[in-house]
């Protein structure tokens, strides 16, 4: 059957057009992975909430259950492979995944988040400060979308302020298709080893952060293993930030692009319908590797046999005509939110989703209460965009502040709903 399979990644082609066919070929497809790996491609909204409900039970999280990880397809140094190996709570079933999950949901209680509302809107309101003096032509991506996430997700697990350039470099090579098997586990084994000399320094010297709270739930409680601890932070430092910087990016591209949104948002203050509605149109994580079947199955009328791998479509759930209708391609703050699946469904869904969400508000809130007719300063087909099947957002967003707001807007700090 590999003759019949979709290369995918494919070579040269814009990677949203690669989900686009697949999505038209059909609810899920066979396809091969780099090095020719065989795996499926889940495309539709329906396929995707039937695979997510019924993980723990016919779908696995968990490699062990991936047969060719184990017999020899997969290369050793296959660049997705430190994605999908590990100890973290991502690729933990049942027992396993409530345990960890329910350690690292303390970071997101929502006391918790809102707590963390007053650092959020000092970030934002000092970048602000930052983009109104450099000018037109600043690149927001640099001065807005990319530190503030950082920030705040660094701040939260106590990551000192030189060492979080680095996270961001190893998270860009591990999540990129470009990148080769060499590259790929040199980033995942500095990445882990930089985490493992945090817990220990956060051992030594505690602090008022979560990474301290994690060491001290494996030395009191031996709740972790110290491969758990570290994958635990592995996984919230990557996902904690990369995910909240394509939003914020995405985000600015779709109300730059559509002034009446943007106009709306503004005279409306209406930034949780637009974070929503950017979720549903143009989400961060496009991909998401893999749930692994446990039996011999079907899905959506597709027989998968037992031990094979299955790739998450996200980039087009959210336009799926047969849950959206026929204007699930227009962006619209004003529709009606239905529910997508941008953090997820299910037994696995986003524990940081809250944080997020809250930070996407405050952000775009101050950005755009700031400067009210910001617009792209390049064309939009020219942006370029992240390298990976996985997370999707510009790498760079020039942009035109617009005429100086009058002093009374400029001293109004913008409070989300």
């Amino acid at each position: 059957m590999g003759g019949s399979r979709f290369p995918f990644p494919a070579p040269g082609e814009p990677i949203l057009d690669t989900y686009a066919r697949l999505r038209e070929a059909g609810p899920v497809v066979p396809i091969e992975l780099p090095d020719g790996v065989p795996a499926w491609a889940v495309n539709s909204y329906d396929a995707l909430v039937d695979l997510l409900s019924r993980d723990n039970k016919v779908f696995s999280a968990d490699p062990r259950h991936w047969t060719a990880l184990h017999d020899g397809s997969v290369p050793p140094d296959w660049p997705m492979r430190p994605l999908v190996a590990g100890d973290h709570v991502q690729v933990k079933d049942g027992v396993d995944h409530r345990r960890l999950r329910t350690l690292i949901s303390r970071a997101f209680t929502p006391s918790r988040v809102e707590a963390l509302k007053p650092r959020i809107s000092e970030l934002a309101a000092t970048l602000v400060d930052g983009i109104a003096a450099a000018g037109d032509g600043v690149d927001l991506v640099s001065a807005f979308t990319e530190p503030l996430p950082m920030s705040v997700i660094c701040d939260l697990y106590g990551v000192p302020l030189a060492e979080r350039a680095q996270i961001r470099g190893w998270t860009t090579t591990l999540l990129a298709h470009t990148s080769t098997g060499e590259q790929a586990a040199a980033a995942n084994e500095a990445l882990n080893s930089y985490l493992a000399s945090l817990v220990e320094l956060k051992r030594r010297e505690p602090g008022d952060d979560l990474t301290t709270g994690l060491v001290q739930a494996h030395d009191d409680e031996d709740h972790l293993s110290d491969d758990e601890l570290v994958s635990a932070l592995w996984v919230m430092l990557i996902a904690g930030h990369e995910t909240t910087v394509h939003l914020l990016g995405n985000a600015v591209v779709a109300l730059s692009t559509h002034p009446d949104q943007r106009t709306l948002a503004i005279e409306q203050d209406r930034w949780p319908q637009v974070v929503e509605e950017t979720l549903r149109y143009r989400g961060s994580v496009i991909g998401s590797p893999f749930r692994y079947t446990l039996t011999d199955t079907t899905l959506a009328g597709v027989p998968i046999p037992a031990g094979e791998a299955l790739w998450l479509s996200l980039a087009n759930h959210g336009t799926d005509r047969e849950r959206y209708g026929d204007t699930a391609d227009r962006f619209d703050i004003t529709r009606e939110q239905t529910g997508h699946l941008a953090f997820g469904f299910g037994p696995h869904f986003c524990v940081g989703a809250p944080l997020a969400r809250l930070e996407s508000r405050i952000a775009l809130s101050a950005l755009f209460g700031r400067f009210p007719e910001l617009t792209l300063a390049a064309d939009v087909g020219t942006l370029a965009y992240t390298p990976s099947a996985i997370t999707y957002g510009p790498l760079s967003l020039p942009v035109r502040l617009g005429p100086a707001p009058d002093r009374a807007a400029e001293r109004r700090t913008p409070e989300p709903a």
